[in-house]
């Protein structure tokens, strides 16, 4: 019977050289959620007829985005890589967007918090699209595992 989830997810730690609270905070309910609900579906049909659920190894190496897919036991099905070259862009702005609203956490009022609240979200979500859009004809995403995958690949991009 089909399980199209991912049942875990594990970071390439090697990519991530520092984290900070916030970050680290980001991550743990980017992978909590991610994991509570999700849908995944790789496009590949395997010989033996594996459909899930999955377990996934996320990591970036020469600016590619690596996803590791492997069966609930453990035994690799098989390794996408994806150029990253169109979600650099909203990676910097996310980055960016995200500095602003920690500052504003701490220093602003509500009101101003809601406002860059609003367009961090934007980013987030056009993003999560444009990550749907990358993975399109090899893994099938709803729109909140994109999401939570975006925050991810983030998390994978910094660097001290």
């Amino acid at each position: 019977m089909a399980d199209h989830r991912i049942k875990d997810i594990a970071l390439d730690d090697r990519t991530i050289v520092w984290r900070s609270a916030d970050v680290e905070q980001e991550r743990r309910i980017a992978i909590f959620d991610l994991l509570e609900d999700n849908s995944f579906r790789p496009l590949r049909d395997y010989p033996d007829g594996y459909a899930g659920p999955y377990l996934l190894h996320l990591g970036v190496e020469e600016g590619r985005l690596v996803l590791a897919l492997s069966r609930e036991d453990g035994s690799p099905l098989e390794t996408l890589i994806l150029s990253l070259g169109t979600l650099r862009r909203p990676i910097k702005d996310y980055f960016a967007i995200c500095d602003s609203y920690y500052e504003a956490i701490r220093n602003a009022t509500p009101q101003q918090i809601e406002t860059v609240d609003m367009a961090r979200r934007g980013i987030h979500n056009d993003a999560a699209e444009l990550l749907k859009e990358r993975l399109g004809g090899k893994i099938e995403v709803d729109f909140n595992t994109a999401r939570r995958l975006f925050t991810l690949i983030c998390v994978l991009h910094i660097r001290a």
